[in-house]
């Protein structure tokens, strides 16, 4: 759940969060859960990724929950970008979460980035759009038009999934 606490973090602030792959994680996992998350979760969650086992063992999850309620948690709380009940060790993203998220590289599945993507997917296209142009053997069987139209599909097929992807960070954005 994104709270409407609004307050615009500076950008020395938000490199600071962004200094620490943990709390980077934090806001990563919150952003894709709309709802309040309990520390527990959150501390397992970040474990499994840091340790790469799932589960992670039992030193790593305590090591990252003690991290996250004694020092990544009340700094980020103290930040304004999200809120930490330290008795109740309940976490939720607040609005102003979306001036650090704005720093955050978007990347695919296959760990590009999505401009990496897209900038990829656009020279491509025009190569075999040119190349079906100049008549290329074997490319010059397919028309142009066809190429062009391919990459356009893949272009929207792709942002209709970047979107599906983003949809929590989205819906929070509109309402």
């Amino acid at each position: 759940m994104l709270l409407n606490k609004t307050r615009e973090v500076p950008d020395s602030d938000v490199f600071t969060i962004l200094s620490s792959p943990r709390r980077r994680h934090t806001l990563e996992y919150l952003r894709r859960h709309d709802e309040r998350v309990a520390l527990r979760d959150l501390a397992e969650a970040i474990a499994t990724v840091e340790s790469g086992e799932n589960p992670a063992p039992r030193g790593v999850r305590h090591t990252v929950y003690v991290s996250l309620h004694q020092t990544h948690l009340p700094m980020l709380d103290e930040a304004g970008v999200l809120a930490y009940d330290a008795d109740r060790k309940l976490v939720s993203l607040l609005d102003s979460a979306r001036d650090v998220e704005r720093y955050m590289t978007m990347t695919t599945a296959f760990g590009v980035s999505w401009a990496e993507y897209y900038r990829a997917l656009g020279v491509v296209g025009l190569f075999l759009v040119v190349a079906a142009l100049a008549n290329l053997p074997v490319i010059a069987a397919i028309p142009p038009l066809a190429w062009a139209s391919t990459f356009l599909a893949t272009f929207a097929i792709s942002s209709a999934y970047q979107l599906w992807g983003q949809r929590g960070g989205l819906l929070r954005t509109l309402f």
